[in-house]
């Protein structure tokens, strides 16, 4: 008798459960680590850019026309340190978050290994990504203290799949852009080796944070999917809007004002912010994630 009362919900699990142990053999087969893979000895050759220049958000302006090659490509490698030092700010909500979901479950559940395999890796991409920031020049770029406080509100409030989501719009975002500078030839070699390492092992985090989230949805009522996507939404915004600090523009040595004001009104990294969150706004949708509300603000964000 007892068996039958806990099979129905250990079966309900049973598709997440396969899901993490393909992970976690997936990871066993193909996982990094930079301390070895990445060329941290060679010094920074400035004939490089730190991202594709199309990624940039003075990319196409009239600003941009006017920088010199060498100020386009110290843009780029402070731009590049920014988004990398925002990743760092997001995965240590992100550890949190796993964390506390997954505090006195079951250690034997391989959604219980894989989770911590995910901390694993994000531990080493947050000390991949400082390194990596230090190596181009750059200072330690951090959200403004705002945002800082919400993320700290957010990482200790944020439950189920607004956790889930949210996790996967920050994955998401930095993925599109990464697949593209790992294969750009003018991006320094050892940016793209970094972007490879995030692109390959976060493909898996990728996949269990969309389980995840259906997985949490599975029995939420219209209520609860309005409250949370409308928290996902603003969660997105922020993370999105705090990629690129003013102080980039100053170690650049631009004029900051003007930059953040042609910057603010570039239409060509709106369109490739909103290309490159195309596969998350679809799945959001699918998932009942994309209600009116939440749509104003990711059109705010330039994601849709």
């Amino acid at each position: 008798m007892a068996s039958s009362t806990v099979q129905p919900a250990d079966q309900a699990r049973q598709p997440e459960r396969e899901a993490a142990r393909r992970l976690l053999e997936s990871s066993a087969k193909l996982s990094y680590d930079p301390a070895t893979e990445v060329d941290w000895d060679t010094p920074l050759d400035k004939d490089f850019h730190g991202m594709s220049p199309e990624w940039s958000t003075l990319y196409g302006t009239p600003y941009w026309q006017e920088l010199t090659e060498a100020q386009r490509k110290e843009l780029t490698r402070q731009e590049s340190a920014c988004v990398a030092s925002t990743g760092i700010w997001f995965e240590m909500i992100l550890q949190q978050m796993v964390l506390r979901d997954m505090y006195a479950k079951d250690p034997t559940d391989p959604r219980f290994q894989w989770a911590l395999t995910e901390i694993a890796d994000e531990c080493r991409h947050s000390i991949m990504f400082g390194r990596g920031a230090a190596k181009l020049g750059a200072p330690a770029y951090r959200p403004g203290r705002f945002v800082r406080e919400l993320g700290r509100a957010f990482k200790t409030l944020a439950v189920g799949e607004a956790a889930y989501a949210s996790i996967l719009v920050a994955e998401e975002v930095l993925d599109v852009m990464q697949r593209d500078w790992m294969r750009d030839e003018r991006v320094v070699p050892f940016v793209r080796t970094i972007n490879n390492i995030h692109v390959v092992e976060e493909s898996r985090h990728m996949k269990f944070a969309r389980e995840e989230t259906r997985a949490r949805l599975r029995r939420a009522g219209k209520l609860r999917r309005r409250t949370q996507a409308l928290v996902v939404s603003i969660a997105s915004y922020f993370i999105v809007t705090s990629m690129v600090s003013r102080e980039v523009y100053e170690r650049a040595g631009l004029d900051v004002e003007r930059a953040l004001a042609e910057a603010k009104a570039n239409e060509h990294y709106k369109s490739m912010m909103r290309s490159s969150c195309a596969g998350l706004m679809e799945f959001l949708s699918s998932a009942g994630l994309l209600t009116r509300p939440a749509v104003a603000v990711y059109r705010r964000a330039h994601l849709i």
